[in-house]
């Protein structure tokens, strides 16, 4: 059922609640155990919020957009009271005393919280096989011997299997929303940088993390966009635009728009039959009035990805440093000097890539090379910026295939290098560098695996892009 149709029969007392989150969390708990979905099943909080939602629904004081829905979070945002981990095992045991601020907005609106989705260690790939020590990795809803993508790969496993309503909070460095929803065949909004609080969020890299909606469809995830989005004085970079009706946005035909295809991104590694499946969708558009044409974008295919990891890995650098034993995460029994000590607590708890980038981000920011590194990196960002400037003069949107292939199999990413799959973010990191919101649909199947369709939008350009997403997506049983 669609999550507008049903908050309209929970209003009107034909749904109970609480037996449609007792049903949710039962099928959690049985598919767990085979998918990996959930670091941590809420089922004895969520079981309350839903009788008290029940309770005011029969006085009629229960409201909100998201009246009884469940509402699934990625384990790096904050929940009152519920373990909190970033999928690290260095955050063991952190129960944060607040809620992050799209999750606080969400309980207001009468959402209920059903646990956190498992995701790469602090969001570090683009497959969610990266995850922490003693995690299990997600596995993908139409063949588990394939990955879900990451980083949020959970929450787009779990949005794909449910047959319960439900939407998914995750979260995006370089394209951690929309990687895992092209994999699983779901629709991941990422939106436009600081369109949602990060207050609550722990961060990988400060200046490129986002938190947005991963749905069945466009509309249900323009109504989570809608209720999270909006001013917070607690985050700086937080924008004080006024919040559009966004799930209106996406019922409208996207009549009389243009994209341009990126040429760049149909070439190298992308798989033909991917590219074939995307410009199928494309086409599909013209029926709803809309125009496009290819376009050229060399300087984000060419520098795109070296300029992500650097400026990602040295701001994640950075923000793990506080965990280091002392203060902040895991501890361990006081021996040795402090090296010894910081070394022993961060070897046992941080997984081998989080170490990996970490070490990266160190060198990147050092002293000698922070100027060769770094800073350049930052000035080849301002370019690819100016760059999707210029396009959007004469574009209301891009777009490209998400990801370069259908989900690999769990044996195909074993062989893997680390730069290998790195380059599997080819086309999701522009994006996410220039700060603008891209939204991926699924197109279509190849070897009965979803594949993705992802539109970039202009500076808070949500609109068009839930309208094309709407237009464009093939939605399976």
């Amino acid at each position: 059922m669609k999550v507008t149709n049903f908050v309209k029969d929970v209003r009107a007392g034909t749904i109970s609640v609480v037996e449609h989150t007792r049903k949710i969390l039962d099928e959690i708990k049985k598919q767990n155990k085979k998918y990996n979905y959930f670091n941590l099943i809420a089922e004895e909080s969520a079981l309350e919020q839903a009788k008290e939602l029940d309770k005011g629904i029969k006085k009629g004081t229960a409201k909100g957009k998201l009246l009884g829905v469940p509402i699934s979070v990625k384990d790096c945002l904050c929940v009152k009271g519920m373990e909190s981990r970033a999928g690290s095992k260095i955050l063991s045991g952190y129960k944060p005393t607040f809620d992050a601020t799209p999750v606080l907005r969400a309980k207001e609106e009468g959402a209920i919280i059903i646990g956190k989705t498992s995701q790469d260690e602090f969001g570090f790939g683009s497959l969610s096989v990266n995850v922490g020590v003693g995690f299990e990795k997600p596995k993908n809803p139409h063949d588990e011997n394939r990955v879900c993508g990451g980083s949020s790969g959970g929450a787009a496993g779990f949005t794909a299997l449910t047959k319960f309503s439900h939407i998914a909070f995750g979260q995006s460095t370089g394209g951690s929303i929309v990687a895992p929803s092209s994999f699983c065949g779901v629709t991941g909004l990422c939106p436009t940088y600081g369109r949602i609080s990060r207050y609550g969020l722990m961060d990988y890299a400060n200046s490129l993390d986002k938190i947005g909606p991963i749905a069945k469809s466009s509309e249900e995830a323009a109504l989570l966009l809608e209720v999270a989005s909006g001013f917070d004085h607690r985050d700086s970079t937080c924008l004080p635009n006024t919040v559009p009706d966004y799930v209106k946005s996406a019922k409208n035909p996207p009549k009389g728009l243009k994209i341009g295809v990126i040429k760049e991104f149909l070439k190298g590694e992308v798989d033909e039959k991917i590219a074939e499946i995307m410009w199928g969708g494309i086409k599909n558009l013209e029926s709803n009035g809309v125009k496009y044409e290819e376009i050229s974008l060399p300087l984000n295919a060419k520098y795109g990805i070296p300029a992500y990891y650097l400026i990602a890995t040295a701001e994640a650098s950075t923000n793990l440093a506080k965990y280091c034993g002392m203060r902040y995460g895991a501890s361990a029994n006081l021996k040795g000097n402090f090296d010894e000590y910081f070394t022993k607590v961060r070897s046992e708890n941080f997984g081998e890539e989080a170490k990996r980038r970490i070490m990266i981000g160190t060198f990147a920011r050092m002293s000698g090379f922070r100027d060769a590194y770094y800073l350049k990196a930052m000035k080849v960002r301002t370019k690819l910026i100016n760059e999707y400037r210029s396009a959007f003069k004469n574009f209301d949107a891009l777009a490209n295939p998400t990801m370069p292939v259908i989900a690999p199999r769990f044996s195909e990413t074993e062989k893997m290098s680390p730069a290998q799959e790195y380059a599997m973010d080819l086309m999701t990191c522009p994006a996410n560098l220039a700060g603008l919101p891209h939204i991926s649909v699924n197109a279509g199947f190849h070897k009965d695996m979803p594949v993705g369709i992802m539109f970039t939008g202009d500076f808070l350009g949500e609109k068009k892009l839930l309208s094309l997403g709407n237009s464009a997506e093939v939605r399976f049983k």
